[in-house]
């Protein structure tokens, strides 16, 4: 029987085929070439009822534009010589292969012409556009910054399907990253009218709700607290009425790192076995969400015998002793790998060896028996060879002379390898201020005969500090400041005008120049300091020029005139009579001193030693009490041993600073030499003690506490204290146009007035309005505490930005008797740094003092504090 449902069938689909290749020819249009048959006479040539076998002539390529044409071809399959079967499979397994590429739009290929046995075809194409413009709408301008930057790198490039829906991912994920669980992201392509080649994907974003965490879940916890638990989830949080500082938006990123460290947590408590079977996060009507964890807390895990293998050159003992950990002590992994390897600034078991040349050192710990809740560990070391090193390779110093970075570097060739001398190294190489510490990177490389090379990459930075200010002020006229400091200044190029940048620079020197005026005050300085005398060791000369003249008259009069409208106009003019008209306040000096680095108690230690000479002439003054007309010469001879350890000069993390300083004057009491009501020779002596210490806490908060104290001191006690030198407190430690010039010790205590933190002796505390001009004259001994907790916003080299919350306090008497290290003014309040190389320190502080003086105007407050060019003392 004939089967016409057969037929039907095969009739339909030879139909089928004979209409999309004549739906192809007839596509073809303006791309067919001359002489090339029409549709009606290429349905003669080919039989589409009796396929033949042809050999391909010739492959030709129309309608693209940047595509390659020999790859398309080659991606179709099709080849010159081929036999092909038309109508046939190859056909139309071509065109699938090419449209599979998602970079065309529409394929079609088409007869040209038949010669004999040999076909001709064309591959008339048309590209997909490229995208030339990507608009996102429905967010705000600093959102779509944000977005457009994540995905410009799509611009140019050919729109697929794939494409636009990788670009709608990443919206998406940038928003689910900031806890938009809800994020829709419809695309729309529009073409271009003009350049059909190109189009625009405009992007509709929903953001829709912040999705917040409602409720955490948390159960398996036994012996942990489940609030203690949670703490350790920094970044997953639920939400709560109080809860500013921590969010709790739901972010997926931050979800998978809490759950990480909730199981390390555990883990470094003695759960060895920790673990979260399951979680999950569900969506509450309300359109936040909640989390429920499933852990297995598990048993906690002590350690009972820790034995050590391989160790031939160090006795178990003293290894022991260096790790730390007692039998019954809770088992911590983390903590056992840091005893072990992990702490930067040694003290562990691998600095012990390393140390010592061990360079090639390894040890690895190994669970060797669980009997109940107790573990025994195997400390495995081997040991290997001491290194000696061989070279040091020095990258990056474009600027700086390699002997002024040799000699900074205390690894050197022909020593044993030292893990210490490594970390010192980096540390003193940032202390220069020449490169940018975050990019000093030390390379040990080990070499085959047991010797090793150490590389070290630094990346220069500008060192150079400009100061260039001017303004008005009403109090202070017209203001004016230059100073630069080139802080790695080379004397032994002056002579080649090559090197003049505008400087010559890269010998490590120090040299630096400032010009201020106002209000009736000049300055002028000049000095020049080498850190290596000689070249050889790190003896430092410093020498230094200055020269100030204070105008009384015209600051007094510029003074009452400011305050003439105030309320405090009556306070001001008592303290600026017109006496005072015609007064000025001189002072010339010179200074010359001498450092030296110690290698005992450790290689942290400095001394230094100093000689200088200053002369004031001061008429009409009230800036020294008890000297207020004539002539002083100061002659004086200073000391100060200090050990410096910061990691990083502009924003410490870790180490302390320590100094000690002493300044004597001749005892001319001692030696007859009179001292005259107009002619002073200053005698006495004064001690400053300062610590510094830095230690991080929680993430990258750094604390910061500080001690200051300072007393003068005299010969004997038929002598006056010396009017020189004495301590003025409050404010950014900066004020009084240059104080250090005029015979006084400025130091900051921010929430305060320049000068004004003073307790008064009870003879001073009788005088009229209470403090009188005595507090800023400044007392003979003071004290001052200081904490600090600070932030990194920006560690770059451009610049250094941290900010700073503080609490501070401190004062200063003018007796001996009087002196209470507990009757102190405090204040707190929040800060900003700001260190460019180019300015150097920029700082601002808004205080409170929560201690008011009576008897000022005020009550002795200043709520904003700015400091240049250096940390508040």
């Amino acid at each position: 029987m004939i089967n016409f449902q057969m037929i039907s069938r095969l009739f339909a689909i030879f139909l089928l085929i004979g209409f999309t290749l004549t739906a192809h020819a007839q596509r073809i249009g303006v791309g067919r070439q001359p002489g090339a048959p029409t549709p009606a006479q290429e349905s003669k040539l080919v039989d589409y009822a009796h396929p033949k076998e042809y050999i391909i002539g010739g492959i030709t390529v129309t309608g693209v534009k940047y595509l390659d044409q020999n790859t398309l071809i080659s991606v179709s399959g099709l080849n010159v010589n081929d036999k092909i079967e038309i109508p046939g499979e190859r056909i139309s397994t071509a065109i699938k292969r090419l449209m599979q590429q998602g970079i065309l739009e529409d394929v079609a290929i088409n007869i040209t012409k038949i010669e004999d046995n040999k076909i001709f075809l064309e591959l008339e194409l048309r590209e997909r556009p490229r995208l030339n413009k990507i608009v996102l709408n429905g967010i705000k301008s600093g959102q779509r910054e944000t977005l457009e930057d994540k995905i410009k790198t799509y611009k140019g490039k050919v729109i697929t399907e794939a494409m636009v829906k990788n670009m709608q991912n990443i919206i998406r994920r940038h928003f689910l990253d900031k806890g938009f669980l809800n994020t829709t992201v419809q695309a729309q392509q529009v073409n271009d009218t003009i350049r059909t080649s190109t189009a625009q994907l405009i992007f509709n974003i929903d953001k829709g709700r912040k999705t917040k965490i409602d409720e955490i879940q948390l159960t398996g916890l036994h012996e942990v607290p489940k609030w203690r638990a949670l703490s350790k989830m920094k970044g997953t949080k639920e939400r709560a009425p109080l809860r500013i500082f921590t969010p709790s938006k739901f972010r997926e990123k931050k979800y998978k790192e809490d759950k990480e460290k909730l199981v390390a947590f555990l883990n470094k408590n003695g759960y060895r076995n920790a673990s979260i079977d399951k979680d999950s996060v569900y969506r509450k009507p309300n359109g936040h969400v909640g989390i429920v964890m499933e852990v297995t807390e598990g048993q906690r895990f002590y350690y009972r015998n820790i034995t050590w293998s391989g160790n031939y050159v160090r006795n178990t003992d003293t290894l022991n002793m260096i790790l730390g950990i007692e039998k019954g002590d809770v088992y911590n992994p983390e903590d056992l790998q840091k005893r072990l390897s992990g702490k930067p600034t040694g003290g562990d078991v691998s600095s012990y060896y390393q140390d010592d040349g061990y360079l090639y050192f390894n040890i690895e710990p190994v669970e060797t028996a669980v009997v109940g809740d107790s573990i025994d560990i195997e400390l495995r070391i081997r040991e290997g060879k001491q290194a000696t090193i061989s070279k040091i390779i020095l990258n990056g110093n474009t600027k700086t002379s390699d002997h002024v970075v040799f000699r900074e570097i205390l690894t050197k060739p022909g020593q044993k390898f030292s893990r210490s001398d490594l970390v010192e190294t980096v540390q003193g190489l940032s202390r220069l201020g020449y490169f940018d510490p975050q990019k000093i990177d030390p390379k040990p490389v080990p070499q085959a005969d047991g010797t090793v090379n150490i590389e070290y990459t630094v990346e220069e930075k500008s060192s150079d500090n400009i100061e260039l200010s001017g303004g008005y002020s009403a109090m202070q006229g017209i203001i004016g400041t230059f100073g630069v400091v080139f802080n790695n200044f080379s004397i032994r190029k002056i002579f080649d005008f090559k090197e003049y940048k505008p400087l010559p620079k890269g010998d490590g020197q120090k040299f630096s120049i400032r010009l201020q005026a106002n209000g009736g005050f000049q300055n002028y300085s000049l000095s020049f300091s080498e850190p290596w005398l000689g070249g050889k060791k790190p003896n430092s000369l410093s020498v230094s020029l200055w020269h100030s003249v204070q105008d009384l008259g015209k600051m007094y009069d510029r003074m009452r005139r400011y305050y003439a409208n105030s309320a405090y106009a009556d306070y001001y003019n008592s303290l600026y009579s017109s006496a005072y008209y015609n007064g000025y306040f001189k002072n010339t000096g010179l200074s010359l001193s001498f450092g030296k680095r110690l290698n005992w108690p450790d290689r942290n230690f400095n001394f230094s030693s100093s000689l200088s000479y200053q002369f004031y002439d001061v008429k009409d003054s009230w800036y020294l009490r008890g000297f207020s007309n004539g002539v002083a010469h100061d002659v004086s001879l200073g000391f100060n041993i200090s050990r410096y350890s910061l990691d990083n000069p502009q924003f410490t993390r870790t180490g302390s600073n320590i100094s000690l300083s002493g300044t004597f004057n001749p005892p001319y009491s001692g030696l007859g030499i009179e001292t005259k009501a107009d002619r002073m020779f200053i005698e006495g002596h004064k001690w400053m003690f300062d610590l510094n210490w830095f230690t991080p806490v929680v993430g990258k908060f750094v604390f910061m506490a500080k001690a200051n104290m300072g007393f003068l001191g005299r010969y004997n006690t038929h002598t006056a204290y010396s009017p020189f030198g004495r301590f003025v407190l409050g404010g950014a430690g900066m004020g009084m146009q240059n104080s250090n010039s005029i015979g006084i010790e400025l130091i900051g205590l921010r929430g305060y007035e320049e000068g004004i933190v003073y307790e008064p002796t009870y003879s001073e505390a009788s005088e009229v309005l209470g403090q009188s001009s005595y507090t800023r004259q400044g007392g003979i001994i003071y004290n001052k505490y200081a904490l600090e907790l600070r932030y990194p916003v920006s560690l770059s080299a451009q610049a250094t930005i941290y900010l700073l919350t503080f609490a501070e306090a401190g004062n200063s008497w003018g007796s001996y008797k009087d002196f209470n290290p507990f009757k102190i003014r405090r204040s707190a309040g929040v800060g900003a740094r700001v260190f460019m190389a180019a300015f150097g320190l920029l700082g601002i502080d808004y205080g409170y003092a929560f201690d008011p003086i009576p008897g000022l105007p005020n009550q002795g407050r200043k709520s904003f504090t700015f400091s240049i060019g250096q940390q508040i003392r």
